[in-house]
């Protein structure tokens, strides 16, 4: 078997849904016995940067503007909370909240998919 380089794998993940995502960090967990999410956020502490602890341990992840790509943004509101067509337009309309009291580490990469899809996104 080939041996992927880091962007080919970081290449294949963007194509992939956030359930997809999810499915690939389990397995790593099996297989590995080491949670990638919590490496990704150890390597800064050991950079020199403040702890993540010190911030509130979770987040309402708000969504301030849908941004040029509205469509794509409506997908990943809908893909995220489970909620219909027509409910996930409405935030992507009007704002608002996405998600409620989600974990720290969890409402950051939250934010980055949608703000890598156009969006502009607020934890609060």
């Amino acid at each position: 078997m080939a041996k992927l380089s880091a962007q080919e794998i970081i290449d294949s993940l963007k194509e992939m849904t956030l359930l997809e995502i999810k499915e690939v960090v389990d397995l790593m967990k099996e297989e590995f016995g080491v949670d990638p999410s919590a490496v990704a956020v150890a390597a800064p502490v050991a950079g020199g940067a403040a702890p993540a602890e010190e911030g509130p341990s979770s987040y309402d992840v708000v969504l301030a503007e849908a941004g040029a790509n509205k469509i794509q943004v409506i997908k990943l509101i809908k893909e995220v909370t489970g909620l219909g067509l027509g409910e996930s337009k409405a935030i992507a309309d009007n704002g608002g909240v996405i998600k409620e009291k989600v974990p720290a580490k969890d409402a950051e990469e939250m934010k980055a998919q949608f703000e890598e899809a156009g969006a502009t996104v607020e934890l609060k």
